[in-house]
């Protein structure tokens, strides 16, 4: 659905808000679904990243994990009374054209699709390096390179076989992390295992107190926290294909406090009182460190392929994302026309296969500089992501604003304690931008994103003046029926 169609979705037709949006197929069941919410708040920022944060704030990256998490929830929220006013497949770019403005879209929409380029040719990046933990004698630009094809292929084919890959994918997660908390708390309350004997609760507070590192070093791991939690709003991009969205998609968000208390909080409790956090070391996984630990020989290798599972699940989402993002920038005049075709299987074929184009450079820098490629790429993947995160927010809040003076229909699922939830979470991502700046290590993404603001900038400047030479308002052209090409099938 475009902009120019929101006031027919007004008129309050139910067979309207039915049918498939723009020509997708709604394929997406609540199963699947709700998965993909599940997964996507489980990815290589907590089975990788986490081991960084603990070295850096002991104990206390719970509290953080618990602060951060609680501001997922108000904007998932957000988003969550935003999909129940429109479900659309465009999500946050077509909410912020239409309530923050057609510049604000054109920039969100290219900044998410860039986020996700930049993601995907991350994890393809990284699950070429956890291939090479059972065979060394593998290019790492030969893997990256199989499963960037593998995973395009897949895309080509349904967006149910979308949904199931990544049920799959997330069920590995869930069941590893699931698994990694029974085994700690028998560890902790039995004491069998090699850390039977120093196991314990008091290891969250015995070894320099919870705050070991003091305040400012569990403030200075809020960005490496925020980036955990990245692609967690994915589940606004399926809008558009879930079978039932004012049924399914309450359920997902809802289920965000439980998935955050028991994958992260819960995890990392455990793992912090099996194994002292002094052990934890960046670049190590902390699930890795626990089982090796705990003395189980095959602990490092079920660990590496959950996260080289955690790794394809995030690329082969970005692809999804991808497609559906160049989409509907060209529905809305603010991308290249032939991004609007769909495949006879309603896939965004043209938008994933040039997403998919531009991930294939990473494995050039794999094959070019395969030491260094995963930090070449991984810098700015954080503030566009947050990019995303400051929209939803803040088109939530002029939703909410008109629908209180009666200009627009109320949601079926508000935001509890909007607009002081809102409010409170755009000056939380404000902070740990400010953080980011304060932090050399992260300071990079905070360079990149001026260049790239310059970049979108001239680009909207361009379809400006195209727009004004056709007689058209800026962002309005030819925005006709979906396009189905069943050569692209």
């Amino acid at each position: 659905m475009t902009s120019v169609q929101v006031d027919k979705q007004h008129d309050g037709n139910e067979a309207a808000e039915q049918a498939p949006e723009e020509g997708y197929q709604r394929g997406l069941g609540n199963r699947q679904i709700q998965m993909i919410a599940i997964g996507g708040a489980i990815g290589t920022g907590l089975f990788l990243g986490a081991g960084k944060a603990i070295s850096m704030a002991g104990p206390s990256i719970i509290l953080a994990y618990a602060i951060v998490g609680l501001v997922i929830f108000f904007i998932m929220r957000a988003l969550g009374e935003l999909l129940m006013y429109r479900p659309v497949s465009g999500s946050f770019s077509e909410y912020a054209r239409e309530f923050l403005g057609p510049f604000v879209g054109f920039v969100t929409g290219w900044t998410y699709w860039l986020f996700w380029v930049v993601t995907g040719i991350t994890e393809v990046t990284a699950a070429a390096t956890y291939v090479q933990y059972w065979n060394k004698g593998i290019p790492q630009w030969a893997a990256a390179l199989v499963f960037t094809v593998a995973l395009f292929g897949i895309n080509l084919i349904s967006v149910k076989i979308f949904g199931e890959l990544e049920f799959w994918f997330s069920m590995v997660k869930v069941t590893a992390i699931i698994g990694m908390i029974l085994i700690g708390l028998g560890v902790i309350t039995l004491g069998f295992s090699d850390a039977g004997d120093t196991a314990s609760f008091t290891n969250l507070w015995s070894h320099g107190g919870f705050f070991p590192k003091g305040i400012g070093g569990t403030l200075m791991t809020l960005q490496i926290v925020m980036f955990a939690f990245l692609a967690v709003e994915l589940v606004g991009v399926t809008a558009g294909e879930a079978t039932n969205p004012k049924k399914v998609l309450p359920k997902a968000i809802n289920t965000v406090p439980w998935r955050i208390g028991l994958f992260y909080i819960g995890a990392l409790i455990i793992i912090l009182s099996v194994v002292s956090w002094t052990v934890f070391k960046p670049g190590v996984s902390p699930f890795v460190a626990a089982f090796q630990q705990i003395g189980l020989p095959a602990g490092a290798g079920i660990v590496n392929f959950v996260v080289l599972t955690a790794a394809l699940s995030s690329a082969n989402s970005g692809m999804y994302s991808t497609g559906r993002m160049l989409r509907d920038l060209a529905l809305n005049g603010q991308g290249p026309k032939f991004f609007t075709k769909l495949s006879k299987n309603g896939l965004p074929t043209w938008g994933t296969g040039v997403s998919v184009a531009m991930m294939l450079f990473g494995v050039y820098i794999n094959y070019q500089w395969p030491g260094d490629a995963f930090n070449y790429v991984v810098s700015f993947a954080t503030i566009s992501g947050m990019w995303a995160w400051i929209v939803i927010l803040a088109s939530q809040l002029r939703y909410r604003a008109k629908a209180d003076r009666g200009e627009l229909p109320q949601s079926e699922f508000k935001a509890p304690g909007s607009p002081y939830t809102s409010i409170f979470a755009l000056a939380f991502i404000a902070m740990v931008i400010v953080m980011m700046g304060v932090d050399p290590d992260a300071r990079i993404s905070l360079y990149a994103a001026p260049v790239w603001a310059l970049i979108l900038g001239v680009g909207y400047l361009c379809i400006k003046r195209r727009d004004a030479a056709n007689g058209l308002t800026s962002g309005a052209a030819d925005r006709k029926a979906p396009v189905t090409d069943s050569k692209d099938a």
